[in-house]
């Protein structure tokens, strides 16, 4: 129990993740197609701006802005030759932000999918694979990060070799994966899949969970299957803020600072221990997260109904472990 993450989970019931990257990015000027990577060495005070955000808004982990800076995102950008420099940079700014936020603030070093197909389906194997994160792990940890933090994953192949990458960087690191088609990943995995596969590990994550997907509603169906699948390890929730709409040439997301307090409070007693937002989610959403999870007493395991009844309606009726679970619903918000 060395790592700062670590100690935050033994001294606190909960602790508050940041919100989007890309989202907060793009209202800072990033441009459609543009890598967000390449920012932390050509506009570092941006990437500053970012992180502090977080911070300042009661965030107690932060990930870098590196989710796409593998190798093989970063080819698509003739960057492929910038790994270590663009994650190393994207990590010493953020050590430089916790450093000077006056409480323990843990830095967590994004990893984000490689963008490749596994074998036997795609030409990505696993060795390759293995390769891939790990040259990406120990540029975030020469940089200063205090944990690796891989997100949005589908395959079970690509879980394992981010972490047998964080082994071979001998980092410990969460895990979570987005549940986005009906209940399941891409690749076909539920809740149930991912709570065997994370216990079948020999380099297992401080934590794992979920992160994006179709809505904040399906994301907590998500948790409550973490949950009832018996895990005793801390489970993450990093929902999207609300759906995406697009309007005026951009993508919105409708989800208020005020949903986004009630969807972070259903987290927490859905089972969550650590909870944040994902796309769309902006440091006004974070304080009115940070303030719902300090003022609101715990509850009750929520039912289905009611998360709908408080978020709106799930986007399929099965929670992808073949049961029907819930009638199709319109979706909606109680508020704006």
């Amino acid at each position: 129990m060395t790592d700062p993450l670590s100690r935050l989970l033994a001294s606190r019931d909960w602790l508050m993740a940041d919100g989007a990257t890309g989202t907060n990015l793009f209202n800072m000027g990033l441009s459609s197609g543009e890598a967000p990577e390449l920012w932390n060495a050509d506009r570092p005070d941006a990437i500053r701006a970012l992180y502090r955000g977080a911070v300042q808004a009661g965030s107690d982990i932060f990930l870098t802005n590196s989710f796409g800076g593998n190798a093989a995102r970063l080819k698509l950008h003739d960057a492929q030759g910038r790994v270590g420099e663009l994650n190393r940079i994207a990590a010493e700014l953020g050590r430089e932000v916790a450093d000077a936020a006056g409480r323990t603030v843990a830095v967590a070093g994004s990893m984000g999918p490689t963008g490749e197909i596994m074998e036997p389906m795609g030409p990505l194997s696993f060795a390759s694979a293995v390769e891939i994160f790990h040259e990406q792990a120990e540029a975030l940890k020469a940089g200063g990060a205090d944990i690796l933090w891989v997100e949005t994953i589908s395959a079970a192949d690509e879980y394992k070799a981010a972490a047998e990458a964080a082994r071979l960087a001998e980092m410990p690191w969460c895990g979570t994966m987005s549940f986005d088609t009906a209940g399941r990943t891409m690749m076909g995995l539920t809740a149930a899949d991912l709570v065997e596969l994370v216990e079948r590990l020999a380099w297992k994550p401080v934590a794992f969970g979920a992160n994006c997907g179709v809505g904040a509603s399906d994301l907590l169906r998500t948790v409550l299957g973490f949950a009832a699948a018996g895990s005793e390890r801390p489970i993450v929730a990093k929902g999207n803020a609300g759906i995406p709409k697009y309007h005026d040439g951009h993508i919105h997301y409708d989800g208020t600072p005020e949903l986004m307090a009630d969807y972070a409070v259903l987290a927490r007693d859905c089972g969550a221990r650590i909870i944040g937002g994902c796309c769309g989610t902006t440091p006004d959403h974070l304080r009115a997260m940070r303030a719902a999870l300090e003022t609101r007493p715990p509850g009750p395991r929520p039912t289905l109904d009611e998360i709908t009844a408080r978020m709106g309606g799930f986007s399929s009726a099965s929670d992808g472990s073949g049961e029907t679970d819930a009638p199709d619903r319109p979706r909606r918000r109680r508020r704006g």
